[in-house]
């Protein structure tokens, strides 16, 4: 099936054409029809499929012009960068339409974008904090809003926004269309769609933990931080097909880190970012990667979500993710569009318990490359990696004060007299020789 043959509009099609689309993924063919019949879905799609296209096409081709510009497609992201890269693709899909589309999120001026919702728009993106905070003051007006898409729901959930999620849900009116996106269904999640969705249609692209057929998989094994490092050093130097590489890490730290060592040797080629980074700053080391100017760039698990950067080549796991889902999303940011897409994982002993959770997930066993006969081996240890002795701190514990006799010291000279019971008849006679007596009152 082509895009020809679903019931899009001209000024789609053009879009379509202008961006040299022409086969839609297996679940945006599946998604379209049950859209446009008004049901509600679930779509449980892994990343890097066009699910983002999957929800846009059949509500692009259905919202209606209207001159109060007020919003009737709701999208909820749970990042900022996820918020552009969809105001992106809304305006991409949108060139020969006469839309309004805003994102908000959390770190932008909030006054800005109240100045923008009270001018119009048709659509708005946004994450589920910031759209809360303006749709209690009164700069969003959700009235006229027709459906709604919460996108990548499970990443929403991890990072706490069940209170606003929610509240945003009883804000809006009763009658709309209910569209989610999630690369796993956990509980919570069904919990979530019994409660606001109306019957929802499941449609699944790919059974969760199905390694993507468009990417090669492979690791090394190797012992320390250091040893990762020069591995990497090797790989870049030697394959020039290494042009666009992407490097998950697990912490802010490990990335910074990481950065450190490398930055030299690849000035002005290399970026950073992670969620104590600025956003401009997170921004722009997108764009730079984006463009070609950065060649590597290093990221955490959360930018995994709401990264989409054409043409990555490669992507390195630094470490193995101890949550299995995220090494799905993480592979997936390379091997895009049909195009081939290569992944390394570099694993040290102490994370042989991830990596066989992540084989079980995929029900596919990563092959274990030999180390290059170059490879400098470091016996230098990181502090996380050192071995740390714990001593048993013994406390002394003072006796209780009921359980102790009286307090006891040595008595001063003056105090250790004893009184003796004096005799004074007997004192009397050896002073005087013979009884004193008293007589006798006359």
């Amino acid at each position: 099936m082509t895009f020809e043959e679903l019931n899009l509009s001209r000024p789609l099609l053009q879009a379509l054409a202008d961006l040299e689309y022409t086969v839609p993924t297996t679940i945006q063919q599946k998604v379209f029809s049950v859209m446009m019949s008004g049901k509600d879905v679930c779509g449980i799609a892994q990343t890097g499929t066009g699910k983002t296209f999957a929800y846009l096409l059949p509500s692009l081709r259905q919202i209606e012009y209207s001159k109060d510009r007020l919003p009737q497609l709701l999208i909820l992201v749970p990042t900022r960068e996820l918020v552009v890269q969809v105001v992106e693709e809304v305006r991409k899909l949108s060139a020969y339409m006469t839309l309004q589309t805003v994102g908000v999120y959390g770190g932008g001026n909030i006054k800005v974008q109240m100045a923008e919702l009270k001018e119009g728009a048709d659509i708005v993106v946004a994450t589920p904090g910031r759209l809360f905070d303006l749709a209690l003051n009164g700069s969003l007006k959700t009235k006229a809003i027709k459906k709604l898409v919460i996108d990548e729901v499970d990443e929403m959930l991890n990072l706490g926004f069940r209170t606003q999620l929610k509240n945003i849900l009883d804000l809006l009116p009763q009658k709309r269309q209910n569209l989610l996106f999630s690369a796993t269904i956990t509980q919570e999640v069904e919990n979530l769609m019994q409660t606001y969705f109306n019957n929802p249609v499941r449609i699944e692209a790919a059974p969760v933990g199905t390694p993507l057929e468009n990417i090669e998989q492979l690791a090394y094994e190797v012992p320390n931080f250091y040893t990762k490092v020069n591995l990497l050093d090797l790989l870049l130097d030697n394959d020039p097909e290494m042009n666009k590489v992407l490097i998950f890490v697990a912490t802010k730290k490990l990335a910074d880190q990481l950065y450190g060592q490398l930055e030299l040797g690849y000035l002005n080629k290399i970026g950073v970012i992670h969620s104590n980074k600025e956003q401009n700053h997170r921004f722009n080391s997108v764009k730079q990667f984006h463009e070609g100017t950065y060649r590597i760039l290093i990221a955490t698990d959360i930018i995994a979500r709401g990264l989409d950067v054409a043409g990555v080549s490669h992507v390195i796991n630094f470490d193995m993710p101890e949550v299995p889902e995220n090494y799905i999303h993480r592979i997936g940011r390379t091997g895009r569009a049909d195009k081939k897409g290569i992944a390394i994982s570099l694993i040290t002993e102490k994370e042989k318990e991830f990596q066989e959770n992540v084989e079980e997930l995929m029900n596919f066993r990563i092959p274990i490359m030999p180390l290059p006969e170059n490879l400098k081996i470091s016996e230098i240890l990181t502090p996380d990696e050192e071995t740390k002795i714990y001593m048993k701190n013994i406390e002394f514990k003072l006796p209780k004060r009921e359980s102790t006799g009286l307090a006891f010291h040595e008595k001063l000279d003056k105090n250790k007299k004893v009184n003796v019971r004096r005799n004074h008849a007997q004192e009397k006679m050896q002073k005087y020789g013979r009884p004193i007596k008293r007589s006798g009152k006359k």
